[in-house]
């Protein structure tokens, strides 16, 4: 999402989304907020990377700069342990985090932080792609299971949603790679933290929004038919 860690699994994501935004039921800002983790995951979404951006934008120095995230993760997991809540969470979150600061620490480049979340958006976009490309579009088996639809592709609006959803999601994580990329080589590295930041949990919200309204949309109709 918006920290500097590599993207978190796109069926994760999506069905952990899905799953608060149930295909069929009236969309509310309530229920989405529900879905991307309410305060707590809007913090230690974006906390990382805004941890990186202002001590980068301060110091100008690696070391610094990814240590921040590191931190910020630590404390998260500090938190929830004595909250008692989930801490799987926070602790994959720790993991991409440290894996990335690694990179950047070993080359020296402060930009290098941001590798592995390159890596994670290429690899979902080709699944992504590779799905329509063998016909079998990854989030129709993601919104199908959660609706309890096995037959979906055996309807002309479910399977066409599930097309049209898949599309979306892939050209989330082109959109990300064309803008970010080129930060990169450049080496601007306080317009990439910030555009990832931007690219990250907001982009998300809204392509999760747009992925129920189009599940609501084919499941409403079908649940009207069925009367």
């Amino acid at each position: 999402m918006g920290d500097a860690t590599p993207d978190k699994s796109l069926a994760g994501e999506v069905r952990g989304g899905l799953g608060a935004l149930t295909p069929g039921e009236t969309p509310t800002v309530e229920a989405l907020w529900s879905a991307v983790g309410k305060t707590r995951g809007l913090i230690e979404s974006v906390g990382p990377g805004l941890g990186f951006l202002i001590t980068y934008t301060l110091t100008g120095d690696v070391v610094p700069s990814v240590a921040a995230p590191v931190a910020l993760s630590i404390l998260f997991i500090v938190v929830r342990l004595f909250q008692r809540t989930a801490l799987l969470p926070a602790l994959a979150g720790l993991v991409g985090i440290a894996a990335s600061a690694g990179i950047a620490l070993w080359s020296g480049r402060a930009e290098d932080n941001f590798v592995l979340g390159f890596g994670a958006n290429a690899l979902w976009l080709a699944l992504l792609l590779g799905s329509l490309v063998v016909r079998r579009p990854l989030l129709g088996y993601l919104a199908g299971s959660l609706a309890g639809d096995p037959t979906w592709r055996n309807q002309a609006g479910t399977r066409h949603v599930a097309y049209v959803t898949t599309w979306c999601w892939a050209a989330l994580f082109a959109l990300r790679l064309a803008i970010q990329v080129p930060m990169y080589l450049s080496a601007s590295i306080t317009a990439l933290a910030a555009t990832k930041l931007i690219m990250g949990l907001p982009l998300y919200a809204a392509w999760l929004w747009v992925t129920w309204l189009l599940y609501r949309a084919v499941y409403g109709s079908k649940a009207t038919e069925s009367r």
